[in-house]
């Protein structure tokens, strides 16, 4: 009813009948916990760190709408931002509308094909297993697919930086794609691709396909008056297939990532990922591996992570409790780029976390928790969405550095 209401005064705000919006819808979910944090010591000898921290995580507001146009057909979009709830050092966390899943598309018996932003095939096999986490602080924010990123932010003729950032100069020292430069189009293997295309079958006997194409926008071909500049066509594909049994308690799905060029001109980086759970009754199981093999000029470097969880369900909330761990990185490689410390050794992790949440209704849950990421000497995992580590500037901990965290956390949706 709330939202009924909502979508008619947004109708009459914008001037128009309502009944021209009666299937649009606007949601979103606030999502804020008060934190006490402990980094630890670092291998270069930076000093531990205690301290206080309101944080919020991926809270968002959103429109959607969908149409039926006819012969089984429905038309539909979403524009989905997020919503800055804190400030970091005085400087307000914003960011760009529709920054988060936003897309138009058609959905009919044979599927949903839709353009725009959009997490991958590979990042929706996470709601498969994630259930041993509460508020944000668990395996798929630290660890599992966080070995970062494919290299060039692709297009090799850029450097690029932060969203709104201007440059001029010849090749390879202009900045020329900002957006991407931001992180916000796809390179990490987790994150929401944008510039791109998707694909979602039906589900037939508890079976999805999902494909997804990142164009090559970013092309680019070597000129001789831009000394410096490269031919280069990076693009991305990402496909997964999932199953769901026993009225969905059963269920496990697999996805493979290319990320052409991104890297290395003339190499595809490749990641292949298996997750999926069990949902005992008196407790729900989940569980992920992946590796990641990037590639290089000379040489290869593979990452592998894995982990764990479990949701034990206690009254109107449940337990949950997650392990998680990152190998080091394995080849040759030993360069600066998307492998890091690659080559170094010692640059794994291990995450644990427990906490319980209560369900008030079904728009508002509390929780409490405790998590921490054990760092291996080179090193430098911690959770998305955290404050200033040790320096009181950097959002990465220093090589080596063990994060701890206390917190308090309340999610509503609306």
């Amino acid at each position: 009813m709330q939202k009924k209401l909502l979508t008619l005064a947004v109708a009459g705000a914008l001037g128009a009948p309502a009944v021209a919006l009666a299937q649009v819808e606007v949601y979103g979910t606030i999502h804020m916990s008060l934190n006490y944090m402990d980094y630890g010591a670092s291998t270069a000898g930076a000093p531990s760190v205690s301290k206080f921290d309101v944080a919020s995580h991926a809270s968002n507001v959103g429109v959607r709408g969908r149409e039926s146009v006819g012969g089984g057909l429905t038309a539909w979009f979403q524009v989905e931002t997020n919503a800055s709830m804190e400030r970091s050092n005085n400087i307000a966390h914003t960011s760009n509308f529709a920054s988060r899943n936003s897309a138009v598309g058609m959905q009919g018996g044979w599927g949903n094909l839709f353009v725009g932003q959009w997490t991958t095939p590979w990042a929706d096999l996470d709601a498969l297993w994630g259930v041993g986490t509460v508020a944000t602080y668990g395996p798929i924010t630290s660890i599992i697919g966080r070995r970062e990123t494919t290299g060039a932010a692709p297009n090799p003729n850029c450097v690029n930086g932060g969203s709104g950032l201007g440059g001029t100069g010849t090749p390879p020292t202009a900045v020329c794609d900002s957006v991407e430069g931001g992180g916000g189009v796809g390179h990490p293997f987790w994150r929401r691709i944008s510039n791109s295309i998707h694909y979602q079958s039906p589900v037939f006997a508890g079976i999805q396909v999902k494909l997804a194409y990142q164009t090559n926008q970013d092309k680019a071909e070597a000129s001789t008056a831009l000394p410096g500049t490269v031919s280069a066509d990076p693009q991305m594909y990402s496909a997964s297939v999932t199953w769901s049994g026993m009225g969905g308690r059963l269920r496990i799905g697999a996805a493979y990532d290319g990320h052409k060029e991104f890297t290395t001109v003339g190499k595809t980086d490749e990641g292949f990922r298996v997750t999926g759970g069990w949902n005992f009754g008196f407790a729900d199981i989940g569980a992920a591996y992946e590796q990641m093999t990037y590639k290089a000029a000379v040489g290869d470097c593979d990452a592998t992570q894995f982990g764990v969880g479990i949701a034990i369900p206690i009254g109107q909330g449940a337990i949950r409790a997650s392990y998680s761990q990152a190998d080091d990185i394995e080849g040759t490689f030993s360069g600066a780029g998307s492998c890091g410390a690659a080559g170094t050794g010692d640059n794994g992790a291990k995450q644990y976390n427990i906490g319980y949440d209560y369900r008030f209704s079904k728009r508002t849950t509390v929780g409490v928790g405790y998590a921490t990421i054990e760092n291996d000497p080179a090193a430098v995992f911690t959770w998305s969405g955290l404050s200033s580590s040790n320096n009181g500037v950097s959002l990465n901990p220093p090589a080596g550095s063990d994060v701890s965290i206390f917190f308090v956390s309340m999610i509503h949706r609306f």
